[in-house]
This record gives structure tokens, C-alpha cells and sequence, in this order.
């Protein structure tokens, strides 16, 4: 059974649908053994006690360097044996140094079709934002293993929806985010069977 670790800032409805892919039995090789936050007030704290998950808040406040925090939250999630991490709405750039401790077995999702609308500054309603500016007929999400780059570590997997005349940003959002809670679970699924293999930073899906 493999250890999962969800990192939450906010409300966390990502790390709903992870924790109700794993009570279903959809996950039936993981379970999430810890969600962690950078904010005491993150409602995805609450959603893991609901669930008797258990929970840690570290505030970055009392840290000097983001080195440093890091460095205890790697180790944190060492003492549990942790063997996958999913950022679910985690609003830090992760240092090397927690990358390095954790590479392969960190994984983010990301509200497009990644390579496009990806990078500094393109997180939440502002990726919408920025598909509908240029016109795209469709968008989508993307499930990554994280790299040192924002954005850029190898894709898992993907899901389309179109764009339709219309929408706002907050609608593309809720349809995007339907596909985010599918594809999450997808890869998560895939993790926990051993069936991905990174191949020259590409992604290969074993049968």
C-alpha cells in the first residue's frame, strides 16, 4: 500500500475527490496518510479531519529561508515513509531541496493544457482568464510530475474540455475542475499500481 501526502493552501476539492477515489476503492493501492498545509486556516485541513486523516501546519513565518522549511517538511514526510506527494492547490515553489529528496514521487495538477498557459503568475482563475483572452476553442487540465521548473516536469496525463461562447473564467474553471478531480484520481491510480515510468522526461503508461 503506498503512503500518500496531499499539500493544500486552500479549500482543498481536489483533495476531496483524492480521499473519495480512495474510500470508493478506486485507489486501492494508496492511502493518504497525511495532508500537510502552509496555512493554518486552509479549509483542506478540516476536509482531512472530517475523514480522520491525520494533519500538519507548518508556517513558513517561522522559518528564515524557504530552504530551511522545506528541509523540516522533508523530513516530516520521511519519518512517515511517504512514497507519493500531491499538490492539490499548494501555493509554494517547492526548493531543490525537497525536490531532490522527493524526485519521481512528486505530483501537481494544473488548470490547462500544459505547455500552454503554464509558468509564473498562471494559477487559478488567472489561467482562465488568460484562455479565453487568446481565443482558445478548448482548454483542459494536466496531471505533471514536478520538476525544478513551474510547470514543466514531465505530463501523466491530460483532459480536454471546449471552450464555449459565453463562458467566463469562473465557468471554464467549474468545467475545467470536474476534469481536475478525474484526472487526479487517474494518475494517483497509476502511481499507486506502478505503472508509470519516467523515460527521458517522458511518461510511459504500462500495461
Amino acid at each position: 500500500m503506498k503512503k500518500i501526502a496531499v499539500f493544500v493552501s486552500g479549500s482543498g476539492s481536489n483533495l476531496q475527490a483524492i480521499i473519495d477515489a480512495c474510500e470508493s476503492g478506486y485507489i486501492s493501492k494508496g492511502k493518504i496518510e497525511i495532508v500537510f498545509s502552509n496555512k493554518e486556516d486552509a479549509y483542506g485541513l478540516q476536509r482531512a479531519k472530517k475523514h480522520n486523516i491525520k494533519t500538519l501546519f507548518l508556517s513558513p513565518d517561522d522559518f528564515k529561508t524557504r530552504e530551511e522549511y522545506d528541509k523540516v517538511v522533508a523530513t516530516k514526510m520521511n519519518e512517515l515513509n511517504i512514497d507519493l506527494i500531491c499538490l492539490a492547490g499548494y501555493m509554494r515553489i517547492l526548493t531543490p531541496v525537497f525536490l531532490d529528496t522527493f524526485k519521481g514521487k512528486i505530483m501537481n495538477i494544473h488548470p490547462a493544457l500544459l505547455p500552454e498557459f503554464g509558468g509564473k503568475g498562471m494559477y487559478g482563475i488567472y489561467v482562465h482568464e488568460a484562455v479565453l483572452k487568446a481565443g482558445k476553442k478548448e482548454s483542459g487540465c494536466t496531471v505533471h510530475f514536478v520538476d525544478y521548473g513551474t510547470d514543466t516536469g514531465p505530463v501523466i496525463l491530460q483532459r480536454k474540455v471546449p471552450v464555449l461562447d459565453g463562458d467566463t473564467p469562473e465557468i471554464l474553471q467549474k468545467r475545467v475542475l470536474e476534469q481536475e478531480h478525474l484526472a487526479y484520481k487517474e494518475a494517483i491510480k497509476l502511481f499507486t499500481e506502478d505503472k508509470l515510468e519516467i523515460i527521458q522526461k517522458k511518461i510511459k503508461i504500462k500495461e
